[in-house]
């Protein structure tokens, strides 16, 4: 797979701050000398989770959105290594895979958004799709959990294509995200890889957990109403008029797509001031989507852990590689527990 770039111990030397008297979850993860195979290279490890990045953000260029979501990856690992390992972290559980690349192909994102940079830009989405695909298929297959980082949300039908084809069944999915990205079928972007995943027969059960009422288009609520196999609730009646409580919402949510494999999907944008692609002053809280994880990843069926459209800038890239990394360390202490 040319665009995966494989995480090296240089790469975790030269990151990694190693304190005496104290022991660092860089210092215990598993890394890949070398890479002709991914499921031959990983069926035999012994770890439980392989975390990767994906470095692009032109699914959200080709959504005409605001871009930056290929930095994510850069900030999470930086502070990922440098967290403490001990019993609840898990650290040498965990293989660091390394990340996929798309800088040559990014070059799309800084010419004007017109319909042929956009059409070329869904193009590359299609052989991104591709590559997620692969990579998410193989690591379930050898029986590992993914935990894949970075990128626009176009990256769920990836997640979503890549567990249907190694579980041979359809995925369930819940989404912690401000909007439905089930948008129309007009060639890959961030905006609909749910769309894409339930037409070609990949989603089965679909829950959009705290939509913004402000974000969503009658059309978008009438095709939700429609299609059984969809199911949401609003931040609005959650947090702004108290119609529905936060913890009752996480059981029907759940219960809608736990009766086989699902994935998690989390988009940043959901979640309140944290630089993204739709960055928002209103939304969930940094403890609340740390809850959602914990909650969901406690289920037998959790089959994946998808974070994205963080687009940190350097002035917050701290920021967002620690909200990152405690969304995946939520994770892994509750999943298998």
């Amino acid at each position: 797979m040319n665009n995966l770039v494989l995480f090296t111990l240089k790469d975790r030397d030269t990151l990694l701050k190693a304190r005496k008297g104290e022991s660092k979850f860089g210092e215990h993860i598993q890394l890949l000398p070398n890479l002709t195979n991914i499921y031959d290279a990983i069926v035999n490890l012994d770890v439980d989770y392989v975390i990767f990045g994906i470095a692009e953000d032109i699914g959200v260029y080709a959504n005409y959105g605001k871009t930056g979501t290929y930095k994510a990856w850069e900030a999470t690992i930086k502070i990922l290594l440098n967290t403490q390992s001990n019993n609840a972290t898990k650290a040498s559980r965990i293989l660091i895979l390394g990340h996929l690349d798309y800088t040559k192909e990014r070059a799309i994102v800084n010419l004007k958004p017109n319909k042929k940079n956009i059409n070329k830009a869904r193009t590359i989405v299609d052989a991104i799709d591709k590559n997620v695909t692969h990579l998410v298929s193989s690591i379930i297959k050898t029986g590992k959990t993914p935990i894949i980082i970075g990128g626009g949300h176009n990256n769920a039908y990836g997640n979503i294509k890549g567990a249907a084809l190694a579980h041979s069944t359809k995925m369930n999915v819940i989404n912690f995200d401000a909007h439905t990205d089930f948008r129309a079928e007009e060639g890959r972007h961030s905006g609909n890889g749910f769309s894409y995943a339930f037409a070609q027969g990949f989603l089965k059960n679909y829950f959009i957990f705290g939509l913004h009422e402000n974000y969503t288009s009658n059309k978008l609520f009438k095709t939700l109403k429609r299609l059984k196999q969809m199911k949401y609730n609003t931040y609005d009646a959650i947090e702004v008029r108290n119609e529905l409580s936060f913890e009752t919402e996480l059981e029907e949510a759940l219960d809608h797509i736990c009766d086989k494999y699902f994935g998690i999907e989390i988009d940043c944008d959901a979640i309140e001031n944290i630089p993204s692609s739709a960055m928002s002053p209103s939304g969930f809280s940094v403890k609340q989507a740390r809850q959602f994880v914990h909650y969901m990843a406690k289920h037998e069926n959790a089959s994946y852990l998808h974070i994205c459209e963080a687009a940190p800038t350097k002035k917050t890239a701290t920021k967002v590689g620690k909200l990152i990394t405690y969304l995946i360390t939520d994770f892994i202490k509750a999943h298998g527990n």
